[in-house]
């Protein structure tokens, strides 16, 4: 069927901010579906509360409401747009949430809106779990044995039954949250208690536990004619028991029979075609690895993140073809991009393995707890792609950014036998690590297979990896097979550089540059028309080929992007990197993006004119210039990753387009730095640096405290601190030591002052800044955590002034090429920069979107030539906009054990939203609704502070009283608001008898928690405790008075979110 013709305008709904379980894969989908609406001819509303993605760019869709995703907001921009159509399969489990409950209400057929891509009930039986069993026994699907229940009492009555271990899946959730594995009673209790309150329907499955089997995916499309394809297999390294997002993927599968691949197939082609999806589909199977038993775990009718990678792997865009079936096109008229000859009914073929590899926030949080189970952890994914799994498992080790370029990890080398072993039994982030060693050992194969139950077939290729590690360690490259081991040794994915680190040798005959295959979705059948390659270390190089028949006088710049989503460094950078793209093809350059995640638009096959996917290691990259011969590369829009680059592409005389890499330097090395300021006569903090613990003690004393401390060379505020005596300086500087210092740590004395942020875009004379932003939280909490506001609500025009003037200083002094970030704190009327940063930032999509000054475009554009007086920009600050937008950061503490959550230098946020409003209140509110505050104003408030923080918590008390709520304190806290006339009720610590804190929350009288505490992070501290406890009770917690204050601003404004408007990003 062509394009219906009832539909003219489409609503569709995004994913809203990053989190755990839901991460930039919609970000993906989404602009791969309104690219491809908009090409057909359909006018796109896009609602989505994200400021960091593409898909909320103007370009991206008609009208763009980046406003709070809830009910009511999605409602009023129905009634406003008046759209005849929704989309409700791209958005994640949100999207497909709001849509159901718009469905259920009967608001969409009132306003004659059709719902597209799944019906109601299709939904229904995929994502209800009773009528999803009801339906799989129809049409004759094995499902484990399991019950809905609505109680805690029936999930316990029916473990007792069942026996135990079971799995906890609530209904309607993201990323199995709420869920886990219970192995007796108690831990029942608490899963299904904590899964019962976060289903939006308040029912969860308990099931009968089959940890051990296989656990398999299928990714299939079926459009309205009842047309199926399969579109990819995929198998978790690790099995059932583990969140697939938490797993080693590698697609296709590779330890199945043909009967049983066969019969997988089948099924999930049943199962969509007995739902009836119209679009893409996700079938999880368990498989019992000793007969022909399985079992359907889970079906997803939406887009997904297996859908992401799947399209990734195969190189066929499920998204863009899901949102064209559900307009109405079917799979035989839609044209395969990739080839540009075949439709999209052909299933793809490949001749390569792919391995995803998940990147968790571990690193970040060193008390979370490790522990892997049904509910996800990861942060990001990487993916690689190989001839073999053991080439592509290389690869994928080298892309997540962990410091290894083997699957060996220093702290297991010296532990004895049976640690080792213990180790292997534990799901943890780091099992595969344990195992590889287990195997370097040579410890028995079937001893490992009991306690992981990895199938035999993977534990066999990592033990090729392991033993050829042993032997370039042991016998070199000197004896007579040496040549033949250095062979096999390349043909399995170890680099030149860790051969020659592992033998401690020189390679005799020099190194050998990788060559490169092309991803075609049809193993070579057809010519690809989008070509991306991966390595490999065969004779024929398809890079070197395609570039033969396809010769041009264009200029080739390669672009790197920012490798796996992590805390720290996210969405924003891959922002930047699809928009550096996308200049350079308008200027008539060919832009070529090196990078490794799936999820993310930059490595999408039509954002770039070549697209290589490889991890981004100075070798890896080294083998790219070697075929690509490229006249330059850009390297600050990828974060650290691609500014961890420079030296190395300096050295292979590969020209860095941009900002020179000596001034890079000069911005990161503490003397030079200081040097500069001075020259300027720019005031900095006052701070030292040191490499020992006694120095650090004399440094701080000397300084006076609070101090900060921070090791040079961070992104992200990694392995802060705020010391506020010298306990605290003693325990850091421990940790810090653990390893030997490359550089020092640096100690600042810590001004409490307001941190303000600028972006500016520099050409050598003249500097832009597109806006000024504030922070809400006095400095001390990290940039990416705190609220940030523009424009500035509370500066002088006299520091205003002084801060555009800086930053001029500034840029000229670094020769600031392209993108500079710039972080000042304002203190008692004195401005002094913190750090400065010459390349893109994390607010730079916001503030292009806010101030509509297309950031990265006129960067790209000045490093290639322009200046910004001949693109029509005059030196300073561009005239600001008659509107606020306010940017509120998102937390995924729900998904991680035992972290603190109390704000602090170091960033703990994965996400943020937006709120924009013609007035500052007005977008708090928004902002604070789209990050999940619920904005009661009745019911409790528990406030505990410490010391420092008592003069203030009194005013913030009393405001809290005086609108009715009623005032919960620990002692130290109620004493103070009592004495002051604000009636507090004293409750007990949790390690005080009951009734104590952690009943007061699980009582439902709390509704907010305004808790700081000198102490932090051990998960064994009652403040850290009792913070988790608020988190897990779903109750709005707050670790900074300034935020505090701003809720309790728009708490009493008595205003709703009906009473504000609503604003098309486009019209701004």
């Amino acid at each position: 069927m062509p394009l219906r013709n009832d539909i003219k305008r489409v609503l569709v709904i995004g994913s809203g901010p990053i989190v755990i379980g839901q991460a930039a894969e919609f970000d993906y989908a989404g602009t791969q579906a309104c690219k491809a609406l908009k090409a057909v001819g359909l006018e796109v509303i896009l609602i989505n509360s994200n400021p960091a993605t593409i898909m909320t760019d103007k370009a991206m869709a008609d009208k763009i409401y980046i406003e709070p995703l809830t009910l009511d907001v999605v409602k009023r921009v129905i009634l406003l747009e008046k759209p005849d159509s929704i989309l409700s399969t791209l958005g994640g489990q949100t999207g497909l949430t709001l849509s159901m409950q718009l469905a259920k209400e009967g608001f969409l057929d009132e306003h004659n809106v059709k719902l597209l891509g799944a019906n109601v009930e299709t939904i229904d039986k995929a994502e209800d779990r009773q009528e999803f069993k009801d339906m799989m026994k129809e049409i004759g699907e094995p499902v484990i044995p399991s019950k809905v229940v609505t109680t805690v009492d029936d999930a316990l009555d029916f473990a007792s039954t069942m026996g135990y271990p079971v799995i906890v899946r609530p209904a309607f959730t993201l990323g199995g949250t709420g869920g886990g594995i219970a192995d007796n009673p108690e831990q029942l209790h608490e899963i299904a208690t904590h899964g019962l309150r976060l289903s939006p329907i308040t029912q969860i499955l308990v099931e009968r536990g089959i940890s051990g089997w296989k656990e398999i995916e299928f990714e299939v499309m079926r459009d309205s004619k009842g047309n199926v394809i399969t579109v990819c297999s995929m198998e978790n390294f690790d099995p059932v028991g583990i969140h697939t997002g938490d797993s080693i993927v590698v697609a296709p599968c590779q330890t199945l029979s043909d009967k049983e691949y066969q019969m997988l197939r089948t099924s999930a082609l049943k199962i969509i075609s007995a739902l009836g999806v119209e679009g893409g589909c996700n079938c999880q199977f368990a498989l019992d690895p000793e007969n022909f038993n399985y079992a359907v775990i889970e079906v997803n009718p939406r887009v997904s993140r297996s859908s992401a990678l799947a399209s990734k792997a195969t190189g066929y865009p499920i998204a863009k073809i899901a949102s064209l079936i559900a307009v109405g096109f079917s799979l035989d008229e839609i044209i395969n991009d990739i080839t540009g000859k075949t439709p999209a009914c052909f299933e793809p073929v490949i001749d390569y393995i792919v391995v995803k590899f998940p990147r968790w926030p571990f690193d970040k949080f060193v008390y979370a707890k490790r522990t892997l189970g049904t509910q996800m952890k990861a942060t990001g994914e990487i993916m690689s792609i190989g001839n073999s799994f053991e080439q592509a498992m290389m690869k994928a080790v080298r892309s997540v950014e962990l410091g290894f370029d083997t699957l060996s990890v220093e702290k297991y080398r010296e532990a004895p036998d049976d640690e080792i072993m213990e180790a292997v039994g534990r799901k943890d982030d780091e099992r595969c690590f344990v195992v590889y060693e287990a195997l370097y050992r040579g410890l028995d194969m079937e001893k490992i297979w009991e306690a992981t139950q990895i199938d035999m077939w993977f534990l066999d290729k990592l033990r090729h990896l392991a033993v050829m590690e042993r032997d370039l360690r042991e016998k070199g490259l000197s004896d007579e097979r040496g040549m033949e081991r250095l062979a096999v040794a390349r043909e399995l994915g170890f680099m030149d550089s860790t051969i020659e680190r592992l033998t401690g040798e020189k390679i005799p005959t020099g190194r050998q540059y990788a060559s490169f295959k092309m991803v075609d979705t049809c193993a070579g059948e057809f010519k690809a028309e989008t070509p991306y390659f991966y390595s490999t270390m065969d004779k024929e190089n398809e890079a070197e080929i395609f570039l033969d028949e396809h010769k041009n006088d264009k200029k080739k710049i390669l672009v790197f992007g920012s490798g796996p989503i992590r805390i720290g460094q996210g969405i924003e950078f891959d922002y930047c990197s699809v928009h550096c793209a996308w200049a350079l093809k308008e200027l008539g350059y060919e832009a070529i993006i090196v990078n490794n995640n799936p999820e993310t638009v930059s490595t999408d096959f039509d954002t770039s004119d070549r697209l290589y996917f490889e991890p981004l290691t100075a070798e890896d990259v080294r083998s790219i210039v070697e075929t690509e011969k490229p006249d330059g590369a850009i390297v600050q829009f990828g974060g650290q990753t691609a500014i961890k680059l420079t030296k190395h592409l300096d050295e292979i005389n590969v020209g860095i387009l941009g900002t020179d890499p000596k001034y890079i330097d000069a911005a990161e090395d503490r003397e030079l730095f200081d040097d500069l300021l001075e020259r300027c006569a720019i005031p900095r903090p006052k701070g030292e640096t040191v490499y020992t613990t006694e120095e650090a003690v004399k440094v701080a004393e000397r300084l006076g405290f609070p101090v900060l401390l921070r090791p040079s060379y961070v992104l992200g505020g990694q392995n802060m601190i705020i010391a506020y005596e010298e306990a605290d300086v003693v325990e850091y500087m421990n940790i810090i030591t653990e390893h030997e210092l490359e550089n020092p740590v640096l100690i600042d004395k810590y001004l409490m002052g307001t941190e303000v942020e600028v972006d500016a875009i520099c050409d050598g004379t003249d500097y832009l800044i597109p806006g000024i932003m504030e922070h809400i939280e006095k400095a001390g909490v990290h940039s990416g955590d705190s609220i940030s506001v523009y424009p500035p609500q509370t500066l002088s025009q006299e520091i205003k002034d002084t801060i555009i003037d800086y930053t001029g200083k500034l840029a000229k002094e670094l020769h600031v090429i392209g993108l500079v970030n710039i972080q000042y704190v304002v203190y008692e009327g004195e401005v002094y920069v913190i750090e400065v940063n010459p390349r893109s930032s994390r607010t730079v999509p916001y503030i292009s979107k806010v101030t509509d000054i297309p950031m990265v475009n006129l960067a790209t554009r000045i490093m290639m030539g322009s200046t910004l007086k001949e693109m029509g920009y005059t030196s300073g600050l561009h005239p600001v906009k008659d509107c606020v937008a306010v940017k509120v950061p998102v937390f995924s503490f729900a998904k991680l054990q035992d972290v603190d959550t109390q704000l602090g230098p170091e960033m703990k946020s994965t996400g943020e939203v937006l709120g924009v409003g013609k007035k500052f209140e007005d977008a708090v509110y928004k902002g604070l609704v789209a990050a999940g505050y619920k904005m009661e104003r009745t019911g409790g408030v528990l406030l505990t502070v410490r010391d420092r923080d008592k003069d203030e918590i009194v005013d913030i008390g009393r405001r809290f009283h005086e609108m009715g709520f009623k005032i919960f304190a620990t002692v130290g806290t109620a004493l103070v608001l009592n004495e002051n006339n604000v009636p507090a009720k004293v409750v007990k610590r949790m390690a005080e008898k009951a009734p104590n804190i952690g009943d007061l929350l699980e009582s439902g009288q709390v509704t907010y928690v305004i808790s700081t505490s000198t102490k932090g992070r051990q998960p064994e501290q009652d403040e850290v405790k009792m913070r988790r406890k608020a988190v897990e009770s779903s109750i709005s917690l707050l670790t900074s008075l300034d935020t505090a204050r701003a809720l309790l601003n728009c708490l009493e404004s008595n205003k709703t979110m009906a009473d504000i408007d609503l604003v098309d990003i486009n019209t701004i």
